[in-house]
């Protein structure tokens, strides 16, 4: 894997994958709290955030923030 970049060895490791698998993949990295999944979770939102307009990326931004503060007054 040295020759290729994480972002391009996710994307082509799920380019042919249904919707299906990509949700499964997903939330069993969640579910598993691995760190090792956590380049693969970025690659992911990268997409997402790259792909969003401003209105998305402000909701984005707004979920986290909220999410953040939960997290914080626990």
């Amino acid at each position: 894997m040295d020759d290729i970049k994480i972002r391009d060895y996710i994307i082509n490791n799920f380019k042919d994958d249904d919707i299906k698998t990509i949700k499964n993949a997903i939330e069993e990295s969640i579910e598993e709290q691995d760190e090792v999944t956590l380049p693969g979770m970025g690659v992911f939102f990268e997409i997402v955030w790259t792909n969003s307009n401003e209105e998305e990326k402000n909701k984005i931004l707004e979920l986290l923030k909220k999410r953040f503060e939960s997290k914080n007054s626990k």
